[in-house]
């Protein structure tokens, strides 16, 4: 069976920095790749071009080189995913006392487009997904 793999940025942005990290997301993105298609959200797009010392072009060929494919169209189905995990998330930061919501939606559609366009998610942040999307596979 072939497994889709979403990648959050912090993944590719830790390989790229060569953060302690480096070698085991290399590993983790040659195992998943060996597993199925790699894929990024728009969003993860979006924050790769913000990384310290990237270009444009650079980011183009590291995705042509490793087979990661941009999913830019986000269907309806992934915005009312994020929407109800983002609104569900702001009820609970409200209703412990506190206050407004400090995360960033983009998290939100970033896990909402794992859970909706792939099998699993490769984050260095798991906790972050876990309590707004449980049925989604998080790894590492």
């Amino acid at each position: 069976m072939r497994v889709r793999s979403a990648i959050d940025s912090n993944v590719i942005v830790a390989l790229w920095s060569r953060e302690p990290t480096a070698s085991r997301m290399a590993d983790l993105l040659r195992n998943a790749s060996a597993a199925g298609p790699l894929a990024i959200s728009a969003p993860v797009w979006t924050e790769l071009h913000a990384a310290p010392g990237t270009e444009p072009d650079f980011i183009a060929r590291f995705l042509a080189d490793t087979g990661v494919e941009v999913d830019f169209d986000l269907d309806e189905r992934t915005w009312r995913r994020a929407a109800d995990a983002y609104a569900a998330y702001a009820t609970r930061r409200r209703a412990s006392a506190g206050g407004e919501p400090k995360r960033l939606l983009v998290d939100f559609l970033v896990g909402a487009h794992a859970r909706e366009r792939a099998d699993r998610l490769l984050t260095l942040d798991p906790q972050r997904y876990r309590q707004a999307f449980d049925d989604l596979r998080i790894e590492p």
